[in-house]
């Protein structure tokens, strides 16, 4: 896993590139998969999760993390794309100071200025045709929101939510008002302080986290010879009696699990010669079992 600080006019799949290009991988025949965990619109900066070979089948895993946000919005005005690259109208409508800030369980409906799809394509697509749809809503968390500082029509907010939350709705949501500029500082416990820039050119270098230091945030169950083997092959081994090391990272910036969030309930399996495979624990007719769900081995 790379530790990315996005900055702002790339993509995503623009900082998967650059990850590409250095690792010389085409884009057909033999290569080094490399992915992402939590797309970044273009103009947003911050932490960006790129996944290299077989730590790509930790995306499920990794997007579901809760995230921290930093947002300066621009009040008295809205975007078509609730950002700086719609259509600005300016309206002079002030939200109070502060704003409503609501926390807790939201229904909410993704922007059409969206990288969610539509019968297979990108909203941000359709609606840059001029299409006419509507997204479904979503129940999304938010955890934390405050406002930091407001000058005039400028406020500064910062958050901390489910996956799949849009900062840009809760911003416009609040009145007239759109995001001016965000940033994603945390992904579960990894901060974009540890980032690096992306790569420039294919003589970059690129030191990526091992698998067993980026999945310290789970507790880790130390597996004789027997049971390593018959994890790496997907079978569930008996939980009774294995040392369990405590994780070595919070889950989630401030340290407490989210309620929803999986990665609280599951076990990373190791042996001698490293990572197995992330597991759940379940019950069994012998008792209780950890059961591979994201293997690493063959």
């Amino acid at each position: 896993m790379l530790l990315i600080d996005k900055p702002a006019g790339l993509t995503s799949h623009d900082v998967v590139g650059a990850v590409r290009r250095v690792l010389k991988t085409p884009r057909r025949g033999p290569r080094i998969r490399v992915g992402h965990a939590g797309t970044l619109d273009p103009f947003a900066t911050g932490l960006l999760l790129v996944l290299l070979g077989r730590a790509t089948r930790l995306q499920p895993l990794l997007m579901a993390l809760p995230k921290r946000y930093e947002t300066v919005a621009r009040l008295g005005a809205t975007s078509s794309t609730l950002d700086p690259e719609g259509d600005i109208t300016v309206t002079g409508r002030l939200p109070p100071d502060p704003p409503p800030l609501p926390t807790g369980e939201l229904r909410q409906r993704p922007p059409r200025y969206s990288a969610v799809k539509v019968d297979g394509e990108r909203a941000y697509a359709r609606a840059r045709r001029g299409e006419a749809f509507e997204l479904a809503e979503r129940t999304v968390t938010v955890y934390r929101f405050e406002q930091d500082w407001r000058d005039g029509e400028r406020a500064a907010f910062s958050l901390e939510c489910s996956a799949g939350t849009y900062v840009r709705s809760l911003i416009a949501d609040l009145g007239d008002a759109y995001c001016l500029s965000l940033r994603r500082t945390d992904i579960g416990p990894f901060s974009v302080g540890d980032a690096v820039a992306p790569p420039q050119g294919e003589e970059a270098a690129v030191v990526p986290l091992g698998l067993e230091r980026a999945l310290g945030f789970l507790p880790h169950a130390h597996l004789p010879e027997d049971a390593a083997r018959l994890a790496s092959h997907g079978v569930a081994v008996p939980a009774a009696g294995l040392p369990l090391r405590p994780p070595t990272a919070a889950r989630r910036p401030g340290g407490v699990a989210a309620p929803e969030d999986d990665s609280a309930e599951l076990v990373l399996l190791v042996d001698a010669g490293g990572v197995i495979a992330v597991a759940e624990p379940r019950g069994g007719p012998e008792g209780p079992v950890y059961k591979p769900i994201i293997g690493f081995r063959g």
